[in-house]
């Protein structure tokens, strides 16, 4: 989620998109968490339909070399699989 977030995917909509099989109950308490520990900034626009958009806090971005780090080794796995 982090790593979507940190790509521009900011709307809840669009999380819940690209997370496959997560519920809109569970989205919401991981973003809640994530909100209480200062990682991720929740930004309500007063408009209609109402939106909301999620950033990384400067606390958040500190995670981005350890979730880097773990998409690359992500990668080696599968490609190591597809060999």
């Amino acid at each position: 989620m982090l790593f979507l977030i940190s790509h521009d995917i900011r709307r809840f909509g669009q999380l819940k998109r690209k997370i496959q099989g997560i519920s809109k109950q569970i989205l919401t308490k991981q973003l809640r968490e994530l909100e209480e520990d200062q990682i991720i900034h929740r930004e309500v626009f007063e408009e209609l339909p109402l939106r909301v958009e999620y950033t990384l806090t400067s606390h958040g971005k500190t995670l981005l070399p350890v979730i880097q780090s773990m998409s690359d080794w992500g990668e080696t796995q599968l490609n190591k699989r597809a060999n």
